[in-house]
């Protein structure tokens, strides 16, 4: 082992003395870097958004943007990141820096009145500068019916995971829409085309805890055998909240985001297989490319799934892993006839996801189990859709998620399977309704009565997100409305 060392803007600098519990926000923010802010210490505002280099899925490196108050700092040893700072190239002795051109658009468009949350949104509007294949997505103006892509192909939706109490967003966006593509000596640029960091083995200690990462699956494993009360985490979207807003500690935290058996993506007989700690941006940017094919119901979640700046992290791993009964991809997965891979220091084996949850935050994984990988069996249903219930388009937690997946022949339904979540202790498979479904021609007084069915699946809650009445009547709502699509679709 190595003396734990991150590099910050082109300098390596030492871990030291942060705690394994550091968020990089405060790592950053020790050493002076005081651009990036701490917002909401939960990865809702972006106003701590750095880049971070991580393998490209298009090229060796991608700069990816995430939320530096909920990673914590040992999860960076070996890796490299670019603050707000590290944009600006340094001029000569005496003269000021010169803007990158992200810095130099949101001034010169009004992009900023206060400035808290701007280095937030220059670090993310840059990841998405430097994105691959954006430029290949150009065109000559403005798309009026497309308002979320601009005529650069930049993608609002980078920015999705920041938040701005003055702009009201227009300048903003005027000033992401405005940039052009990257120069050939821009050195940000150079780095994507040379290897990404490679993952270093980690033991930190500080103040009685330990940080640890080893090299392989099956070293890690033989660690959670050593010590099931261990931490487990990828993208640390949830722990980092537990930290931040709980003050959560462990005495030993185990990362697993790096490892190389659990980062792949493949298809093999029967069934595509996801590992479990590619992030949720890899995945989507992974599927219908080469020979994995696309999983439409999975491209219907992924926009809808937090923001960007979280599903650079977030991975089906930790979603799953959490056990939460309103995550998003659960529903999904279970609707998909999904299966989990669990493996521990003697083997593997491998679990369909409507067995996995038992209770509430529950599963049948062990302590010394991890989930290697999500596997989705081939052919996919036809048929499908994603509805998430929520207050906000985007970037909000459920108050009722529904996924259908639907083979329908000659106007009947041969097999139906629908995943539910936000209205029990775990997500669920609605067995009933699809009982109802299969079997019976796919028309509205079929629909209809399933739908009343589906409204009495489950035992929703009243909360502060929903009551119990409406979480079930958008239950039948969402099967009609899936109807009405499909119909629409069919009949033009």
């Amino acid at each position: 082992m190595t003396e734990a060392r991150i590099t910050v803007n082109g300098e390596e600098t030492p871990l030291s003395p942060a705690t394994p519990h550091t968020t990089a926000l405060d790592f950053l923010r020790e050493r002076g870097l005081t651009g990036t802010k701490e917002g909401c210490a939960e990865g809702e505002c972006g106003a701590c958004s750095v880049m971070v280099a991580r393998p490209g899925v298009n090229k060796p490196t991608d700069w990816v943007a995430v939320n530096a108050c909920l990673v914590p700092a040992a999860a960076l040893d070996g890796q490299e990141i670019i603050t707000s700072e590290g944009l600006a190239t340094a001029g000569e002795p005496g003269t000021m820096p010169s803007l990158h051109p992200v810095q130099e658009e949101m001034a010169v468009r009004g992009g900023s009145q206060c400035g808290y949350c701007t280095p937030g949104f220059v670090c993310s509007m840059a990841a998405e500068y430097y994105r691959p294949g954006r430029c290949e997505h150009s065109t000559e103006s403005t798309d009026s019916t497309d308002p979320e892509h601009g005529p650069n192909g930049f993608d609002l939706h980078a920015l999705s995971g920041n938040l701005c109490r003055c702009t009201g967003y227009r300048p903003i966006r005027d000033a992401a829409f405005a940039v052009g593509a990257p120069t050939e000596d821009d050195p940000l640029a150079q780095r994507r085309e040379q290897a990404p960091p490679v993952p270093v083995a980690t033991e930190y200690t500080q103040g009685g805890s330990t940080f640890l990462r080893k090299h392989t699956l099956n070293e890690t494993l033989q660690l959670l055998r050593e010590r099931p009360d261990a931490v487990v985490v990828a993208g640390s979207t949830d722990w980092g909240v537990e930290v931040n807003i709980r003050s959560r500690r462990a005495d030993c935290v185990v990362a697993i985001d790096r490892l190389p058996e659990l980062r792949e993506l493949r298809v093999e007989s029967g069934h595509i297989e996801i590992g479990a700690a590619l992030t949720l941006t890899e995945i989507e940017r992974s599927l219908g490319t080469g020979n994995v094919p696309d999983v439409p119901l999975l491209a219907d979640l992924f926009p809808q799934f937090a923001s960007r700046l979280i599903r650079n992290g977030a991975t089906l791993g930790g979603n799953l892993g959490t056990g939460s009964p309103i995550g998003d991809s659960p529903p999904v997965l279970l609707a998909l006839d999904a299966s989990l891979v669990l493996a521990d220091a003697d083997g593997e084996r491998v679990v369909p996801l409507a067995d996995y949850f038992t209770g509430y935050r529950q599963s049948v994984r062990r302590p010394d189990e991890l989930i290697r990988a999500v596997r989705i069996p081939l052919p996919l249903s036809p048929v499908t859709a994603f509805h998430k219930i929520a207050k906000r388009r985007f970037d909000d937690i459920s108050s009722v998620a529904v996924a259908f997946a639907l083979d329908i022949e000659d106007g009947t339904v041969r097999k139906a399977r629908i995943g539910l979540g936000g209205v029990a202790a775990t997500p669920v498979r609605s067995l009933a309704t699809e009982a109802a479904l299969e079997g019976e021609p796919w028309s509205a007084e079929t629909v209809e009565a399933a739908a009343r069915v589906l409204r009495g699946e489950g035992t929703p809650m009243s909360d502060h997100r929903a009551s119990a009445l409406y979480r079930s009547a958008m239950l039948g709502q969402s099967l009609l409305k899936l109807h009405a699509q499909t119909t629409e679709a069919v009949s033009s």
